[in-house]
């Protein structure tokens, strides 16, 4: 009934209106003075006029828009709708001998116009003084928008909208000097990223919201480097296509984390290439639920495999991952939850015979380094023997590929982890020799917000008010998106031959320090003032700075720009064998088991050989 209430309002207003206005147009016509054959015609064809106008005001949708939300795009419906309804009442005028001077329509529709126009602002109008007394004596965030675009538009508009958010935009900052000292929407554009430290200080900016959705993410790092120091809070709107259609709002605007400070572009992928070897094939995931086996199983799904199985031991991840697939996909993917253990042959053997995958992912590994040293019997069992166990597997059923995902603490290890990983290397190498199946492996450092990753860890202690605990105050590591490696990982496997061992361009390494810091930062926190960090030691196994490649692997580009290939070594499987049988027998044993590791992986360079593995 409201809405009826409101649309019978805006008729009788509208019909005042424009008879108003045709009023109007004699009048100014006839300098005040309007001609009595002039008037007669006004007077008996007033009605059908009004009756015009209105009927194609309703067609027009005038009736059916919320003018509280009024824009330019109603306004160009106004427009329409005025100059619809003067042509037609100019052809009535004509087609009926009834017709008043042709300026005079002129001269009608531009009022007619402005009043219908304004009579539908009117609401924004009011609103808006309103919200300026309500919250005029209120306490109110200054907003810094960085960026002078469509988005920053948006995103004023959207704060002055919104009063009851007391946030009031302040200024923008963009690099464009054409729209320097302009304003939108009211808001003046001050200068470019040179300026946003001094104009955050003079206007007493509370809050900076940066608005360059299309922006490439290594100038979005070189401008959040900048907004950090100035003690703001940070809050980002992600993704151009989030603002397609003008459907920006408030929702969508995020606190900056730390990815957005790894200045990492997007990778481009070669769909054509991945679709050759996932579509219509059926895929196997092994350690599905995990962090990166749960993204491997998100990218996969965009290239419409016939199957796509999810492996792992722990069924709460696995069963969150299956229900997020199949609410996205529904009956186009048809996706299999498996339980199990690569530990347990028999049970590995009854999935590759039923379910005969022609692309295996092996992501299923135990991966945190000082739990590992202190269960290094577990390592190898899962990390080693595992592996083993899905090769021959893979071998036994016809694989086409089998992909192993690896790590950078395969290289030059230093802890029992890195030490299996690349004994799971060798095995992959080696077996490629002798096998159809393409075998290859593809190492990379750490992911941002993977199990077991130190941003968590940090947040988690900010949270709490510190102090955030780093192991040295030297130690670095390299890192990329969980997204990121997933999809770079299916890139490699799509230009495996077989045997090869991928890398993938982990960009710079980070001092996780710096890290900090920056958390600390984004966080309106202070580093060593508001937050403490203090430095607890390099724990059991663990180094300063990771390596991604062998002294003897060597390294060559690929077509990829961010996918690098060592040389495959010359290894024998039937070695490799050998010295897995010994290691067998050496699970029970701490000091055994690592002696044993010293002389199959080479380059392993045990470090707190002191320290005694309890439960092993």
């Amino acid at each position: 009934m409201k809405a009826y209430g409101r649309k019978g309002i805006l008729i009788i207003s509208d019909i005042l209106l424009v008879n108003l206005a045709i009023f109007m147009a004699l009048l100014l016509r006839f300098d005040g003075n309007i001609m009595p054959q002039y008037e007669e015609i006004y007077l008996n064809t007033f009605a059908i006029l009004t009756l015009i106008k209105i009927l194609i005001y309703g067609v027009t949708g005038l009736y059916n828009s919320l003018w509280r939300y009024a824009s330019i795009d109603e306004l160009i419906q106004v427009f329409f709708g005025t100059a619809m309804e003067t042509a037609l009442c100019f052809l009535y005028g004509q087609l009926f001998d009834v017709r008043l001077p042709r300026s005079v329509y002129i001269i009608a529709w531009f009022i007619t116009f402005i009043f219908i126009g304004g009579s539908r602002l009117s609401y924004r109008i009011m609103r808006r003084f309103n919200n300026v007394l309500i919250n005029d004596k209120e306490v109110k965030s200054n907003i810094m928008v960085i960026g002078a675009g469509e988005a920053g538009a948006m995103v004023i508009k959207e704060l002055k909208k919104h009063g009851e958010l007391k946030s009031i935009p302040a200024v923008i900052i963009d690099d464009d000097v054409h729209k320097q000292r302009s304003n939108i929407h009211g808001v003046p554009v001050m200068g470019g990223r040179e300026k946003i430290k001094e104009v955050a200080i003079k206007k007493g900016i509370d809050e900076i919201i940066i608005a360059l959705p299309s922006i490439p993410k290594s100038e979005l790092k070189k401008i959040i480097d900048i907004c950090k120091d100035t003690r703001c809070k940070l809050k980002i709107l992600p993704g151009v296509y989030e603002i397609i259609d003008e459907k920006v709002s408030l929702k969508k605007i995020r606190d900056v984390n730390i990815e957005d400070l790894l200045g990492r572009d997007e990778v481009q992928l070669n769909t054509n290439e991945i679709a050759t070897y996932i579509e219509n094939e059926t895929v196997l995931i092994t350690g599905g639920g995990g962090s990166i086996g749960s993204e491997l199983c998100r990218q996969l799904a965009k290239f419409k495999p016939h199957k796509l199985i999810i492996f792992d031991i722990y069924e709460n991840n696995a069963y969150d991952l299956e229900n997020e697939i199949k609410s996205l996909y529904r009956d186009g993917l048809e996706i299999i939850v498996l339980i199990g253990s690569v530990r347990d042959k028999e049970r590995l053997k009854h999935v590759f015979s039923k379910y005969k995958p022609g692309v295996v992912f092996h992501a299923a590994a135990h991966k945190h380094v000082p739990l590992m040293e202190f269960n290094p019997g577990e390592a190898v069992k899962n990390n080693v023997f595992g592996t083993l166990n899905m090769v021959q597997c893979a071998d036994e059923f016809l694989v086409k590929k089998f992909v192993l995902i690896s790590t950078d603490k395969a290289v030059n290890p230093t802890n029992i982890m890195g030490a299996t990983k690349r004994l799971a290397e060798m095995i992959v190498q080696t077996i490629d020799k002798r096998s159809k199946t393409e075998f290859v492996a593809v190492r990379f450092g750490n992911v941002l917000g993977s199990n077991g990753s130190v941003i968590p860890l940090f947040k988690k202690q900010i949270a709490q008010g510190g102090p955030v605990t780093i192991t040295h105050p030297e130690v670095t590591r390299y890192f990329m998106t969980i997204p990121e490696a997933a999809q770079l990982v299916i890139q490699a496997g799509a230009m495996a031959k077989g045997g090869e061992i991928f890398i993938l361009d982990m960009g710079q390494s980070v001092k996780i320090v710096d890290l900090a810091r920056d958390l600390i930062k984004l966080s309106g926190f202070e580093p060593d003032i508001d937050i403490k960090i203090i430095y607890t030691g390099l724990r059991p196994g663990e180094k300063l700075y990771e390596e991604l490649l062998l002294d003897e692997e060597g390294i060559q580009k690929t077509k990829h720009e961010n996918i690098f290939v060592g040389r495959p070594l010359d290894l024998s499987f039937s070695e490799v064998m050998l010295s897995i049988r010994a290691l067998q027998n050496s699970l029970d044993d701490y000091d055994r088991l690592k002696e044993c590791m010293k002389s199959i992986v080479s380059t392993y360079k045990a470090v707190g050989d002191e320290i005694a593995a309890s439960g092993d």
